[in-house]
C-alpha cells in the first residue's frame, strides 16, 4: 500500500522503517497544509489528523485506509468514507488516561481554591480559606460514555463519587453507577455536582449545553469540557458562570486559539488551557501501538480490496 504519513504523528520519522517492514511504501508530509509529495491518486492509505481540512478527500481517488492520530472523527467527511467503503481507525484509547487526569485536576483546582493559594503564595501572604470542598460524595455526570468518558468515570470513582453516564447507547458498565439515555440529560443535570463533556461533536450534539440546559444545572456545580468547544453555547456559559456555576474547566473553545479579548480570560472561576488535556509523555508509545496493530489487522482487508480493484466512483 502507498501510505502517506503526516507530521501529525510526531514520532513518525523514527517509525517509518517499522511501517515499511509491513510491506508498505511510505511517503512523509511534515505539514498537512503543504503540497503532497506525490499525486493524490497514488495514495492508498493515510495516517493523519486534519489532512482533509486542507486537501479534499474526494481527490484521493485510490484511498482505502485512514488512520487518525486523533480520537475524534469530526475532521473527516464520514458520509463520504462510508459511501466509499474506506477503512478508518481513530486513536482509540491513546489519550483517555491523561484527559481523565486533567478533568480530575481541574475540578480539584476549583474545589481546593488553588488560585487563591497561588496568589497568596506570590505575595507571601499567610491566609486560611474555609471554603474548600470535597469530591467525596459528589455526583458526577459524564456526558459521552466512550473510552475517554469511561476513564473519567474510573478516575472520579476513586474519590468516592457517584458517577452517572449519559450516552446515545446506554449499557451496563462497572465504572458507572448508571448510564442514562441522551434524552434524559435534563433530569440528570438537575442533581449533578460536576458535569464532564467527553462526547463527539455532531449536528446532534452542537450546543448540547445550551442556555436552557445551563439553567437546569445544579446551583454551584462545575462544568468540564475536554471534548469540543462547540458543544457549549459560550455566551450563555459566561452568564451562568456569573450567577449559577461554581466554575468551569475549559480545554476547548468554539474558536481556537481563544481570542485575547475573550471574557473567559477575566473570569476567576474558569480554568483555561489551550486544547492541552490530551498531552502525556506516554502518548507516542500508545499511538504507535494502535497504529501498528491497526495496520497489521487491516492488512488482509486492504489486500483484498486492492486485489479486487473495486471501482466505486
Amino acid at each position: 500500500m502507498h501510505l502517506l504519513i503526516t507530521g501529525a504523528w510526531r514520532s513518525a520519522p523514527d517509525k517509518l522503517k517499522e511501517i515499511e517492514q509491513l510491506g508498505h511504501k511510505v511517503l512523509f508530509l511534515q505539514n498537512e497544509k503543504d503540497k503532497l509529495p506525490c499525486s493524490y491518486a497514488d495514495i492508498e492509505g493515510v495516517i493523519c489528523n486534519g489532512l482533509f481540512l486542507y486537501h479534499p478527500i474526494e481527490e484521493f481517488t485510490s484511498l482505502k485506509y485512514i488512520q487518525l492520530t486523533s480520537a475524534g472523527y469530526d475532521r473527516v467527511d464520514m458520509d463520504y468514507v462510508r459511501r466509499r467503503g474506506i477503512i478508518i481507525n481513530n486513536a482509540h484509547g491513546v489519550y483517555s488516561i491523561p484527559m481523565a487526569e486533567f478533568a480530575v485536576s481541574g475540578v480539584l483546582q476549583l474545589y481546593k481554591k488553588s488560585r487563591f493559594f497561588y496568589e497568596n503564595q506570590k505575595s507571601r501572604k499567610w491566609e486560611k480559606n474555609r471554603e474548600l470542598l470535597e469530591l467525596n460524595g459528589k455526583t458526577v455526570c459524564v456526558i459521552g460514555a466512550g473510552n475517554v468518558g469511561t476513564e473519567c468515570a474510573k478516575s472520579f470513582k476513586a474519590f468516592g463519587t457517584e458517577v452517572l453516564g449519559v450516552d446515545l447507547f446506554p449499557r451496563q458498565d462497572e465504572q458507572f453507577d448508571e448510564i442514562y439515555e441522551l434524552n434524559e440529560l435534563d433530569e440528570v443535570l438537575k442533581f449533578s455536582d460536576i458535569v464532564i463533556l467527553t462526547l463527539p461533536l455532531t449536528e446532534q450534539t452542537k450546543h448540547l449545553i445550551s442556555s436552557d440546559r445551563l439553567k437546569k444545572m445544579k446551583q454551584g456545580s462545575v462544568l468540564v469540557n475536554i471534548a469540543r468547544g462547540q458543544l457549549i453555547e459560550e455566551n450563555a456559559l459566561v452568564d451562568a458562570l456569573k450567577n449559577k456555576l461554581l466554575g468551569a474547566v475549559l480545554d476547548v473553545f468554539e474558536e481556537e486559539p481563544l481570542s485575547e479579548t475573550s471574557v473567559f480570560w477575566e473570569l476567576n472561576n474558569v480554568i483555561i488551557s489551550p486544547h492541552n488535556s490530551f498531552v502525556s509523555e506516554r502518548n507516542e508509545n500508545r499511538l504507535f501501538d494502535v497504529i501498528f496493530k491497526n495496520l497489521k489487522k487491516g492488512k488482509n482487508m486492504i489486500k483484498q480490496i486492492l486485489s479486487q480493484n473495486i471501482n466505486i466512483m
